[in-house]
This record gives structure tokens, sequence and C-alpha cells, in this order.
């Protein structure tokens, strides 16, 4: 299938590389369709891209959690996550959206709402975790330079 995106061009995409959010996304639920794009050839890129199928110019930058808080452990409610199917550690993907603003030192990720996917099922949500202590704009500018000099 072939995907048209704002910064990849036209990109052929298998099938089994779109993963469905029933519900869509917080503040966007008329986008369904995703898949993850990389800026580059290796699948292990720090950050990568969750680019909408349907929506050329959406594409959100996003990061694995433990990249930027180590100990990043979400509460969610069981019931918001029955639609993925069956989640264990082989099949769970967590990503954090990313705000990356002109000023860099600016960055944040939103550890409250994070993206949800099983990956066997093809199938995602974004929830609101129940942890007050996580900050939609969570600032990872230094936690990011510090990782890349370790």
């Amino acid at each position: 299938m072939l995907v048209k995106t704002k910064y990849f061009g036209e990109v052929d995409l298998p099938e089994e590389k779109i993963v469905t959010f029933d519900r869509g996304l917080i503040g966007l639920n008329q986008y369904k369709r995703f898949t993850i794009l990389y800026d580059s050839d290796k699948e292990e890129a720090n950050i990568s891209w969750f680019q909408s199928v349907d929506e050329p110019a959406l594409a959100i930058p996003v990061i694995k959690p433990w990249l930027v808080k180590e100990d990043y452990n979400p509460v969610v409610e069981d019931e918001l996550l029955s639609d993925l199917g069956d989640l264990t550690e082989e099949n769970l993907v967590v990503l954090l959206t990313m705000t990356v603003p002109q000023e860099l030192e600016n960055m944040s990720v939103n550890l409250k709402a994070p993206l949800i996917i099983n990956s066997d099922t093809r199938k995602g949500v974004q929830v609101a975790v129940e942890n007050k202590d996580y900050e939609v704009k969570y600032k990872v500018y230094d936690v990011l330079n510090k990782k890349r000099e370790a």
C-alpha cells in the first residue's frame, strides 16, 4: 500500500505494518490507522515517527519511555486495554509522544498519555494513565544528552 507522508514522501507500506487505533488518538479521534517510520534504516533509532496512514501531515515524533524515564510504570485500567487482545512482555509496545519545539532545550514527552500497542494484533490505544506524578510535558533534553554522552 502506498502511503503519502509529509516528511518521508510516498512510502510503500505492507499491511502488517499498520496499527489500528479504534478510538483514534486523544484529540484526534478521526484518525485510526498509523504506522511507525524511522529516519534511518535501523529500527532501533531512539526517536521514530508515528505516521497517520490517512493524513499525510499527521506525523508525531515518539520515543520508548525507558529512554527518558527508566522507572516508567504507567497505571492503566485493564478495561482500557481489553480491545488490544492478550498483552505479554513480547508483544507490548509502549511509546511516548514528543514535542520538539524550535528551542530544543524545551523538548518534552507526554508521560500522562502513552500509546500502547499489541504488536501481535496490531491494535493500539492512547490512554490517560492514573499516575498523578506523570507530567504531560516532561522535559527530556538534558536526559537525552546525558544518554548520548554515556
